[in-house]
């Protein structure tokens, strides 16, 4: 596609032309990431905060993996050229790719949340000691940061879904500040909820998806390294 020059220098030189850029490639992300977990993101706001309601709503957090990952894909793959700036083609694109490989590591984490959840919602009926309370907790934070990792490689990367999840769990510790940032996402996604709700968190996808890969930058940087040449 040809440029067209602009005053002063060419199209897309100027501070606010790449401003411009940025905010219509993460407007144009959030959309369609809420394109796709509309119907989950439904059920889940019309869901009481009951603990009954635990399996139901992890299940209408499925949709989010693979939406998720294409904002983490389309983030990755945007294009510094201004004249060629398509967001929604990079979105669908990582999405279609992505989707069956994300829910390979989103469903088993889901279903363990669903577990750790019910365990704790009715930890006083179960009869368990309390530091049970404090494992299941600390295994789910764990388990959390673990698919944060497994999601970003399988955005990024055409791994086997047993590679994903060992590259996750060895980066955990090989990539301490990816997992420290990653660990105060997770520490603010839960106050969003906890104060607002799951909507006031999905309005957040874009910075959501550009704080993950911006963590991952280290593991990015040893998978392309070490594993990808």
């Amino acid at each position: 596609m040809t440029k067209i020059p602009a005053a002063g220098g060419r199209f897309g030189e100027g501070v606010l032309s790449r401003a411009a850029a940025l905010v219509y490639t993460l407007l144009t992300i959030e959309l369609l990431f809420l394109a796709g977990v509309v119907p989950g993101l439904a059920g889940l706001t019309l869901l009481e905060r009951d603990p009954g309601n635990v399996p139901l709503a992890v299940a209408c957090l499925l949709p989010v993996g693979p939406a998720l990952s294409a904002a983490v894909y389309a983030l990755r793959r945007r294009s510094r050229d201004l004249a060629d700036l398509r967001p929604a083609v990079a979105f669908w694109r990582g999405y279609r790719a992505n989707a069956g490989g994300v829910l390979k590591i989103w469903t088993p984490w889901l279903a363990w949340l669903a577990v750790a959840g019910l365990t704790l919602a009715n930890f006083g009926a179960s009869g368990l000691p309390g530091w049970w309370a404090a494992l299941l907790v600390v295994v789910a934070v764990a388990a959390t940061l673990w698919v944060a990792n497994a999601l970003v490689i399988t955005s990024l990367y055409a791994f086997r879904t047993a590679d994903v999840a060992r590259l996750a769990a060895y980066f955990l510790v090989r990539a301490p500040g990816a997992t420290l940032g990653n660990l105060c996402l997770l520490v603010l996604a839960g106050g969003v909820t906890l104060v607002a709700s799951e909507a006031a968190l999905a309005l957040l996808a874009f910075a959501v998806a550009a704080a993950l890969l911006r963590n991952s930058r280290p593991m990015i940087a040893e998978i392309e390294e070490r594993f990808t040449r």
